[in-house]
């Protein structure tokens, strides 16, 4: 097993999960790490790890989304990895890559959420699943956005105004999250999921 894979597993096995339906996706991802050689690889069939990033402004209480060019939904950022098991790298490079921001830095070093979800087939690509590593970054509201070829569009979307966005479950449990990271910035950085889990 390649060091970058073993340190992906080290780290999903140590992660807290806020639910038990995350808990749920974190035993399915790590199951498919551990048993895929090539669980970063797009070219896997079956599914892939895939790395995303929840942006938000300092005050944490707007998150910036994009309208999928593909799937038409409201996401987070986010993207496929480039051979290897760095998903950190994978979620900056993504975000930037998608937004044009420089101004984006980690607001928690930590994985912030997990999340396994299917991706519908699509021309020769067969269906499969995304098992999507999610990291929390900090940007400037104000710094210019540049549109990728990934995107329909990109909004600052406050977070009591999601559902006019037609977000999905997942989003809705990474801006919980982040009330909680807003909280947990002023005690010292304590573990987000940990407390989402015992509010819930």
């Amino acid at each position: 097993m390649s060091g970058s894979r073993a340190a992906l597993l080290e780290e999903l096995r140590a992660y807290t999960a806020a639910d038990a339906r995350e808990a749920q996706m974190q035993r399915c991802m790590i199951a498919f790490v551990a048993s895929h050689d090539d669980a970063c690889a797009r070219t896997l069939t079956a599914g892939h790890v895939t790395a995303s990033a929840w942006i938000v402004d300092p005050s944490r209480t707007r998150a910036l989304l994009t309208q999928h060019r593909k799937l038409g939904k409201w996401l987070q950022l986010g993207g496929h990895l480039e051979g290897d098991a760095d998903v950190r790298a994978a979620a900056l490079r993504e975000a930037q890559e998608e937004s044009g921001l420089r101004s984006l830095r980690f607001a928690s070093g930590k994985i912030y959420d997990l999340d396994v979800h299917a991706i519908p087939a699509r021309g020769t690509e067969p269906a499969h699943d995304h098992h999507d590593v999610r990291f929390a970054f900090e940007a400037d509201p104000d710094e210019p956005l540049i549109v990728s070829g990934e995107s329909r569009r990109l909004a600052w979307v406050a977070l009591d105004e999601l559902g006019r966005y037609g977000v999905d479950e997942s989003v809705v449990r990474l801006a919980r999250k982040t009330r909680l990271l807003r909280t947990a910035a002023g005690r010292g950085g304590t573990d987000v999921a940990a407390r989402v889990r015992d509010d819930a």
